[in-house]
């Protein structure tokens, strides 16, 4: 079984979890930049929380089905739609052979991810199957998807459609957020305004922002003296001030090292919410303390347990629209019409009239008592 990619959208790219333990050899980890989005979806279709599945940005692909499929859409809302319906994020849906799956346009977040209950069938690079853009390396070829590109799948599929992730699970995505933060790990090198003005101030993501990072404009952070310290270890969430005093927030595709201040790190689960924002939202950045970073962090890895046993049964609508093979067959024979009985009827007999195919029948319908 394969899909076939007829429009590749604007960045259509396989990612999983990413590629961990190859930093201290120069190996960006790359993977999910809204791994919440891409658990989610890999909970509805039946798969490990970590499989690949494909990450979209901003303007979704379109993809031909070869076999029947059951998948999922979570994430940004990107109008995803089946043979030209909209279907809904957040729920497994069943495809079948020769529909498309397409997406209408941006109404919230920026990202969305599909994934196909027989998973996506690429080589496993160093324990991953993300694409690393920079580095040409995983995912489809090393690169973004681009059309005519035809993606093998499993054979097995994982689960069935018709289940949904409860609302309470369903994150918002807004122009303007709160982003929780612990300072370090050379918060030290900043004075004590730095740190007071990188938490009252909003930061606008600009449009110098990518998988590597996003740079932000706003209130300039200053240092007590340099910006410039021996290259250190980069992870997901860092917060690294150059000397001019702008803050970058290092994202999936991050370098391992680097060699400015960082003033401190993004909490994991709200790296998810950073990352469905687009250039022009703000941010408002939040200290907060160790011990409660660990016990959110907690909390947020226990939620997904709690989100596979609650998945919702989906109410199959009676009108669903047909696949897009289904359309092409005969319709039905519409059932026949019948009139209202006649005004000039004695008790115990009615007189009816119907209409089928074209001919018309005289009824009478005989009561006894």
């Amino acid at each position: 079984m394969s899909i076939k990619i007829t429009n590749p959208g604007m960045q259509t790219t396989l990612q999983d979890a990413g590629r961990w333990g190859y930093q201290n050899v120069g190996m960006t980890v790359a993977g999910a930049m809204d791994l919440f989005a891409l658990r989610c979806a890999n909970i509805l279709v039946g798969n490990d929380q970590n499989e690949a599945c494909l990450e979209v940005l901003m303007m979704g692909p379109t993809i031909e089905f070869d076999e029947d499929e059951t998948i999922a859409v979570t994430g940004g809302n990107l109008s995803p739609m089946l043979n030209g319906q909209p279907i809904n994020n957040w729920e497994s849906i069943e495809v079948k052979k020769s529909d498309k799956l397409s997406f209408k346009g941006k109404k919230s977040g920026l990202r969305c991810y599909i994934a196909f209950s027989k998973t996506i069938d690429v080589p496993v690079i160093m324990g991953s199957k993300s694409t690393f853009l920079r580095g040409n390396l995983g995912g489809f070829e090393g690169r973004k998807l681009a059309k005519g590109d035809e993606l093998k799948l499993g054979s097995k599929a994982q689960a069935k459609a018709g289940k949904k992730i409860d609302e309470k699970y369903i994150p918002t995505y807004k122009k303007e957020d709160t982003i929780r933060f612990v300072f370090g790990p050379q918060d030290d090198a900043f004075t004590d305004e730095a740190k007071e003005t990188i938490q009252k101030n909003p930061y606008a993501i600009t449009a110098e922002s990518d998988r590597m990072g996003y740079r932000l404009d706003g209130e300039k952070i200053t240092h007590k003296d340099s910006a410039d310290i021996i290259s250190d270890g980069i992870v997901f969430g860092s917060i690294q001030v150059p000397s001019h005093g702008s803050p970058i927030v290092m994202m999936g595709d991050r370098q391992t090292t680097g060699g400015y201040t960082k003033i401190g790190t993004v909490i994991t689960p709200d790296l998810s919410i950073l990352a469905q924002m687009d250039p022009g939202c703000k941010v408002q950045f939040k200290a907060i303390s160790v011990e409660e970073a660990q016990k959110i962090y907690e909390e947020y890895e226990t939620a997904f347990e709690q989100i596979k046993n609650s998945l919702v049964e989906v109410a199959q609508p009676v009108d669903a629209q047909p696949s897009h093979a289904e359309s092409e067959k005969a319709s039905p024979v519409s059932a026949p019409k019948v009139n209202a009985p006649a005004t000039n009827v004695k008790f115990g007999e009615n007189s009816y009239t119907t209409s089928f195919n074209g001919t018309t029948y005289n009824i009478t319908v005989k009561q006894v008592f």
